[in-house]
């Protein structure tokens, strides 16, 4: 679930997206050491497979770079900011602005006695698994997210009872100033969501671990594998959970369920038959599928239950 590190303060806007023709870049973007690509394909790297090109996709070398990108961009230039892309929908006209995705230079992970410190980039399940290899218990849940520590910090990623809040010490944050270090208190953490500075990209996390059985730590991590593959569509194309869970004691899954809208397909995405907060790509379905169904099934759990589900997937770009 994990999604965009970009502050809070300055998310692009669909409805305030500018036409294509209107976006020169080219001349916009500072000299920077990473890579940089103009109308760079983005949505066929998303787990839903769909989607269109970012007007210009930036990787920065480091967190130095990234900063001097940061600093270098004008105020006016849209910014997002993307991960593993395992939590989003990329919408079929493509990403307005300019698309920092975090690689290599943001992926290192080290072990220390009583946590890890690991690079935006990082996959939650290496450093699950990284934990587990040095007998460090408390982020076995990290197993069951698919996406990057930056987007789990940003989203205040959770799964099988446990958050980032709750083992977060700190997070390096880079902004147009440099990078300055938050606490968790800083983040201000609730249900699916961190407040960031605006304009600013999440570069790495200390998270707090405890020294514990090996055996019991590795058999905890199966646990959670076993119980994902269970319930979940963990093979197919998707975006993880699609809703968040309402406050109350139904969650959005058995409130989708109860609407009737198990199996539900439009065009060729589809609401998972095997865990109904899942949308699918069965093969060939646009991100305007995927989109349109998941309102679909908002509408109609509001028509049943009297309850507006709220998106957990990003959504972002513009439609084609």
């Amino acid at each position: 679930m994990a999604a965009a590190a970009l502050g809070e303060g300055r998310r692009p806007s669909p409805n305030l997206t500018p036409p294509k023709a209107e976006r020169p870049l080219e001349t916009s973007i500072p000299p920077l050491r990473g890579r940089i690509a103009h109308d760079a394909p983005v949505g066929p790297q998303t787990w839903f497979r769909v989607g269109g090109n970012a007007d210009t996709l930036v990787r920065p070398a480091d967190a130095d770079d990234l900063v001097a990108l940061l600093k270098g961009l004008p105020a006016t230039t849209p910014l997002t900011v993307i991960g593993a892309a395992s939590n989003m929908i990329v919408r079929d006209g493509g990403i307005t602005g300019v698309t920092i995705r975090l690689a290599r230079g943001f992926g290192d992970i080290t072990v220390e006695a009583d946590g890890i410190v690991a690079g935006a980039a990082a996959l939650d399940v290496t450093v699950a698994e990284t934990a587990a290899q040095h007998a460090l218990g408390g982020l076995e849940f990290l197993v069951g997210i698919p996406g990057t520590i930056g987007g789990a910090v940003a989203m205040n990623a959770g799964a099988y009872g446990s958050e980032i809040k709750d083992v977060l010490d700190w997070a390096d944050i880079a902004t147009a100033n440099g990078v300055i270090r938050l606490s968790a208190t800083d983040l201000r953490f609730a249900y699916r969501r961190a407040e960031l500075p605006a304009r600013s990209v999440v570069v790495r996390a200390r998270l707090r671990a405890a020294s514990g059985d090996a055996a019991s730590i590795a058999a905890r991590l199966n646990e959670i594998r076993t119980a994902r593959e269970a319930t979940q569509p963990v093979r197919a194309r998707t975006g993880g959970s699609t809703f968040k869970n309402p406050p109350g004691a139904k969650k959005a899954w058995e409130l989708i369920d109860e609407a009737g809208c198990r199996g539900l397909t439009r065009g060729a995405a589809q609401v998972s038959e095997k865990h109904c907060n899942f949308l699918l790509n069965l093969g060939g379905a646009t991100a305007a599928d995927i989109e349109a169904l998941g309102e679909e099934v908002r509408a109609r759990v509001k028509a049943t239950s009297g309850i507006e589900l709220d998106w957990e997937i990003k959504r972002i770009g513009r439609p084609a």
